[in-house]
């Protein structure tokens, strides 16, 4: 009988999993940041899967074990919707167990469009907020 309740519940969760990774898959009402721990030697770091609500940047901060958003060190162009394998290059070094945060941020409020406008703290290209939060993933630089 034990046996039959631990395949229920492995069942049960394996489906409550693919609902929830589903829903981002396919619902372009919720945004998101997908990435993970990664080697940045070569002077870029990626995200696996955005969906943005808006054009706009993936943009790389440094942060720390406060996981405040610090200076820029890297930015992308993203689209409204899916984004897939999105690979920002990095303007200055990272090292080695350094954390990263993978934000979306707005193209609006600049002067040009398609042209990144973001200073730490101003409104111009500014992040995403969804509920309040950011919208963002911290990752550790290998």
């Amino acid at each position: 009988m034990t046996f039959s309740k631990t395949i229920l519940t492995a069942a049960t969760a394996a489906a409550l999993m693919l609902t929830a990774s589903t829903a981002f898959a396919d619902g372009h009402s919720k945004i998101g940041v997908m990435a993970e721990d990664q080697d940045v030697s070569g002077g870029t770091v990626s995200a696996s899967e955005i969906v943005a609500g808006e054009n706009g940047y993936l943009v790389v901060h440094r942060t720390g074990d406060d996981m405040k958003p610090g200076p820029v060190v890297g930015y992308s162009p993203i689209k409204k919707g899916k984004n897939m394998d999105v690979t920002a290059i990095l303007t200055e070094e990272v090292m080695s167990g350094d954390k990263l945060m993978l934000m979306i941020h707005s193209e609006a409020g600049g002067m040009e469009t398609g042209v990144f406008e973001y200073t730490l703290g101003a409104k111009e290209d500014g992040p995403i907020r969804m509920d309040g939060d950011l919208v963002m993933a911290v990752i550790s630089a290998k």
